[in-house]
């Protein structure tokens, strides 16, 4: 495990988790790519990034007391112009324990969940499965233990009953199997090396659009070891 990493989840220790702006840094160093953010913590800095910004975007508060952002309204879609984002980040501001927004770019494709959870029988396993409302309704999920090879990353996408989603279902652009294997065997790697530090991990959704794999959201719970 890379420092940077490690210093990351010893300061987020004291919370209980690692927030979402901090959850993708880790994501990158594993080589799993996350969508385009900024991490804005005064006003001052909406102007800084307003030349670089492509809107749509999300914005989405930053806060170690909240976990859930979507319970205390934490999350505002389609901000269309600077002056939204500013009039976001002053209404985000009042919420408890506020450390800056998330400006976050709209991803469009096929959505994937990745998770990774403490099985009481094989220890720390991972989960991929069809995300939306098909992980809720059919439960579509294919659970392995960590760390996985190539192959058998494939292996737990093709078991999956929504298979036919990822390849293009009703003249959709497919997604590129092998690649969303690829970075499904990359989370295994930092699941497999975080194994000792954290009770679950959540990367929802993660977006994919041919050879390409987003984690939009992400969140991991520690433990107290």
């Amino acid at each position: 495990m890379k420092k940077a990493c490690r210093d990351i989840l010893e300061s987020s220790k004291k919370h209980g988790w690692v927030t979402e702006p901090l959850a993708k840094e880790i994501l990158q160093m594993y080589h799993i790519k996350t969508s385009h953010y900024y991490w804005i913590k005064s006003p001052e800095e909406i102007n800084n990034i307003s030349s670089s910004i492509s809107f749509p975007v999300f914005v989405k508060v930053v806060s170690p007391e909240i976990i859930h952002k979507t319970d205390c309204g934490g999350i505002l879609s389609n901000v269309k112009n600077i002056n939204e984002i500013d009039a976001a980040f002053e209404k985000l501001s009042s919420l408890p324990g506020f450390n800056g927004v998330v400006v976050d770019e709209e991803v469009q494709g096929v959505e994937v969940i990745f998770g990774a959870r403490e099985d009481p029988q094989f220890g720390k396993v991972v989960l991929i499965g069809i995300g939306g409302t098909a992980v809720e309704v059919y439960r579509d999920i294919a659970i392995r233990m960590a760390p996985l090879s190539i192959d058998s990353s494939i292996n737990a996408i093709q078991s999956l009953q929504g298979i036919e989603i990822l390849q293009g279902f009703r003249g959709r652009e497919p997604v590129d199997i092998e690649h969303l294997a690829e970075v499904f065997c990359n989370f295994s790697k930092m699941v497999h090396d975080m194994r000792n530090d954290f009770d679950s991990i959540d990367l929802n959704p993660v977006i994919c659009r041919g050879s390409d794999a987003v984690v939009a959201d992400a969140r991991i719970l520690l433990n107290n070891r």
